[in-house]
């Protein structure tokens, strides 16, 4: 039988087995002493411990294990970590094999196979980084979250941070799904990235550190996109997997992609079901008579607000999810500005003598066909809008960002030195105003009654926060996200971050020309090469920022790039007739510009800022 005694190792014995090795001449004592250990996740569990662990988490002498790699890089055969990976391989599937549970105990194993380099290295041939993914992919919650403190907790005395060892991990996770999809052999690369465990557990390893980094806010949440994972997504296979719930989807871990392929992801879902609708609408017609395919809006120029709004109100939702051809942004009275912010928020009505919830609720509609029509909206939201129709608890952070003033105000309350009682002598009170008028409530339950004070202030901000964005605005915010879930309620949406929602309602001001031309496409016989379409982005790429803000509002009706950049823009340059002194215009709804073969780029020039410089509103055709 062996000695437990003898199958447990911690540096001294690799020092005193390698000092004994080399007066020896025979490393084999030391070699063997190894592969027992880590041949099982048991002994190896038990290897390496702490002997004091006052103040710290992880058991495992991090330092010792990594001296201890150190000694078999430098003095035992390059032979030798491969086969010690070999083994430490063997040991973790005989683990998974047996669906054996993993305990505190045993994720000290694996905090010690995380300290060699190689082992967590993709790229080396012998890793086990895909055997670690998939133990710690199938740890309980509990489990993976001691994990990722085990192994982000510094080692005493050095100059690591957790967030350093946090990125380092994520870096590693990231890195494998890199290898297996990008770095893959030809033959290999048929595999779907849907079928690669390695890349699934990886993911789901990912999924780990997120839900640890929304906790602690480590990192920014874009260090979780993976480019790999973004470039060879595959829509028409993640979307019903998503949908159906049958099979692996990256839409269950949306922190991995982008905003551009969220973007594409919802589009694609949007075209599926204008395309269904479409389809409808046809058959529906064999039965009910002809029924446009569209959702068309016959607006009047000077009766923007009433005729949409009236119209809106007569489409059923089948109307709704139809392709949209008609653009419309804003809608005057229901919002108010901030000052110093320049944000627009809801207009409350504390008295409720007016019923504004089927305008509220139309706005909201409006956003939802803006989102399902990839329409971007050049409109001024607080990102705490876009927390609360995800479901996400806003606060103090929020309302300083709506209204900075009001913000600082509160934050300085928190932080007075003096008698908060003596100097404000204010009761649990707020005070609203509401179309030119004052009003005054209660932030509590006889909150007139109740003296802020020095221990009562963090309830005060907290509740004086949410009065201001829940409570004041409450019908008017519900009325609103029930018209945006009219369309955006069982769809992709749900896959994006608030801010990522404000990217695509709202675009980018990063203004590419470069890559817009190259995406370019022309109709009426032009090319890229034509002379005209040379002399065209000549004048363009000489124009300034906002020369360039202006083209781009008068051709597509917002001055902002979709998500992924002005490539995605689906521009169109047309013809539109001879050498003539006329214009260029534009169709705003479909992103073309049109331009007659004016017969010099001076002319051409002068054409064109002729028509940006003087554009009001859409200029929709």
């Amino acid at each position: 039988m062996t000695n437990k005694a003898s199958v447990y190792i911690n540096y001294e014995v690799v020092q005193s087995l390698r000092s004994h090795c080399e007066e020896a001449n025979d490393w084999s004592s030391l070699v063997n002493r190894l592969f027992l250990t880590f041949g099982n996740i048991h002994f190896l569990a038990r290897s390496f411990l702490r002997k004091k662990s006052i103040g710290l988490v992880c058991p495992v002498e991090k330092q010792q294990v990594r001296q201890t790699f150190d000694i078999i890089k430098t003095h035992l055969s390059q032979e030798v970590p491969s086969q010690l990976a070999g083994i430490a391989q063997e040991a973790l599937r005989y683990s998974v094999r047996n669906s054996e549970e993993i305990t505190p105990e045993l994720l000290s194993s694996i905090v010690i196979l995380f300290q060699c380099p190689q082992f967590v290295d993709a790229q080396w041939p012998d890793t086990l980084l895909p055997d670690l993914c998939e133990v710690i992919s199938a740890m309980s919650p509990t489990m993976q979250d001691l994990l990722v403190k085990y192994l982000i907790e510094p080692i005493p005395d050095s100059e690591q941070t957790p967030e350093a060892l946090f990125i380092l991990l994520l870096d590693i996770f990231h890195q494998l799904i890199r290898v297996r999809l990008i770095g893959r052999s030809p033959k290999d690369k048929k595999v779907s990235p849907y079928q690669d465990s390695p890349v699934i557990n990886a993911t789901k390893c990912i999924a780990i550190l997120y839900r640890l980094n929304e906790q602690r806010n480590l990192v920014s949440y874009t260090a979780f996109y993976n480019d790999a994972i973004n470039d060879n997504l595959e829509i028409k296979i993640d979307i019903p997997n998503y949908k159906d719930r049958k099979g692996f989807s990256f839409c269950d871990f949306p922190f991995v992609l982008n905003p551009t392929a969220k973007a594409d992801i919802l589009k694609v879902e949007s075209v599926f079901q204008m395309r269904h609708e479409l389809q409808d609408a046809f058959f529906r017609a064999l039965f009910e008579g002809v029924n446009s395919p569209y959702l068309v809006l016959g607006i009047r120029r000077d009766h923007i607000v009433s005729d949409t709004l009236h119209q809106l109100e007569q489409k059923t939702i089948h109307d709704l999810k139809k392709q949209l051809r008609v653009q419309f942004v804003g809608e005057e009275g229901m919002f108010k500005m901030n000052e110093e912010s320049r944000l627009y928020w809801f207009t409350p009505n504390p008295t409720q003598d007016r019923d504004s919830t089927a305008e509220f609720r139309l706005a909201g509609l409006l956003l939802g066909l803006a989102v399902y029509n990839s329409v971007i909206l050049d409109l001024h939201l607080p990102l705490a809008l876009y927390k609360k129709l995800m479901g996400i608890e806003v606060g103090l952070p929020e309302l300083k960002q709506l209204d900075p003033i009001l913000g600082r105000g509160l934050e300085r309350l928190l932080t007075f030195q003096g008698d908060v009682q003596a100097e404000f002598d204010r009761p649990f009170q707020v005070d609203l105003e509401s179309f030119g008028q004052v009003y005054t409530s209660d932030l509590k339950p006889m909150g007139s009654n109740i003296h802020l004070t020095n221990e009562n202030r963090h309830e005060f901000v907290d509740l004086y926060a949410k009065f201001v964005l829940n409570q004041s605005i409450q019908k008017e915010f519900e009325a609103f996200r029930d018209g945006f879930e009219l369309l955006c309620q069982d769809n992709a949406i749900n896959i994006f971050r608030p801010e990522e929602i404000e990217q695509l309602i709202c675009g980018s001001s990063d203004l590419d020309f470069e890559a817009l031309e190259r995406s370019t496409v022309y109709d009426g016989g032009w090319t890229k090469d034509s002379p005209i379409i040379r002399h065209f982005w000549e004048i363009v790429h000489d124009f300034t920022y906002e020369e360039k803000k202006k083209l781009l509002f008068f051709a597509t009706g917002s001055d902002r790039a979709p998500i992924g950049g002005l490539s995605k823009l689906q521009f169109v340059i047309a013809k539109n007739g001879a050498d003539s002194d006329r214009l260029p215009t534009s169709h705003t709804c479909y992103n073309v510009l049109l331009l007659c073969e004016y017969n010099s780029k001076e002319k051409l020039r002068e054409r064109l800022l002729t028509s940006i410089s003087n554009a009001e509103g859409f200029g929709m055709i």
